[in-house]
């Protein structure tokens, strides 16, 4: 089974890849600098001779090469036509979108039927090309994540987030009001690949059950055995949790099972 990944050396790609490897899946990555985005025939051309079954879009502009409007090309136009093209050749289209696409004036926990409001910058592209993903391929699946959280640090997750507060500030201040939207990685690739056999359409992907970020942080410290000094403050009200029964994520208390 052939299976095409973009962003395949990022956080979530680079993990995705590890799994579906360990299943005998084919993994061919996404070359930019072979296929560019901005070339719909060689896009084509591309996917045609890969003959994948699915295609697990998951890349972002997350290296800004100084082209005009990048972003919205990155994360809006290659959407775009990564639908079509996966519709016209019956490719199964996996597209990953975020939990951002809710403001912070936004309050969760969010559902599907919770309208998506964010109006500028990443969560607003992401929450356009969610509308063009399914205008362009009903047939496509997107799938919102929240924050990833590894196994270790150096992967750009929560866990290199909270080293850096530690280096840059001495100390970690985590609100006890505030519920993020949030997975470990090796269960957010676990779901992506269970949506193969899903039917099409708006999935979610989150272990919050009902953690605050300061609960999560102290479990976090536990599990790694760190010496961070983590403050709790309640300076920050939101709740960002995703609800969605349909895909069976684990709680985040099988990973972190000091959380009460």
């Amino acid at each position: 089974m052939n299976v095409v990944i973009t962003g395949s050396n990022g956080t979530v790609g680079t993990i995705l890849s590890e799994y579906l490897a360990e299943k005998k899946v084919v993994v061919i990555p996404w070359d930019r600098g072979s296929v560019p985005i901005d070339n719909y025939y060689a896009m084509e051309e591309f996917l045609r001779s890969s003959k994948p079954e699915v295609l697990f879009h998951l890349a972002i502009a997350s290296r800004q090469t100084g082209r005009e409007n990048e972003s919205w090309l990155v994360n809006y136009e290659w959407t775009s036509e990564l639908a079509w093209i996966t519709r016209i050749l019956n490719i199964k289209f996996i597209f990953t979108s975020t939990v951002i696409v809710f403001s912070e004036n936004n309050q969760g926990p969010f559902t599907l039927e919770s309208t998506p409001d964010a109006t500028e910058g990443y969560g607003f592209e992401k929450r356009k090309a969610e509308e063009r993903v399914f205008y362009q391929n009903p047939q496509a699946t997107v799938a919102r994540l929240g924050w990833q959280i590894g196994d270790t640090s150096g992967s750009n997750n929560m866990i290199d987030y909270l080293e850096k507060q530690i280096e840059e500030k001495g100390e970690i201040r985590a609100s006890c009001k505030w519920y993020p939207a949030c997975s470990f990685l090796r269960d957010t690739v676990s779901a992506l690949w269970n949506l193969f056999e899903y039917d099409p359409g708006l999935y979610m992907i989150d272990s919050n059950r009902k953690w605050n970020y300061y609960e999560i942080c102290c479990a976090l410290k536990d599990q790694h055995e760190k010496k961070w000094s983590i403050v709790p403050t309640d300076d920050f009200v939101y709740d960002q949790r995703m609800l969605d029964t349909r895909l069976h994520v684990p709680s985040l208390k099988k990973r972190l099972p000091t959380l009460t």
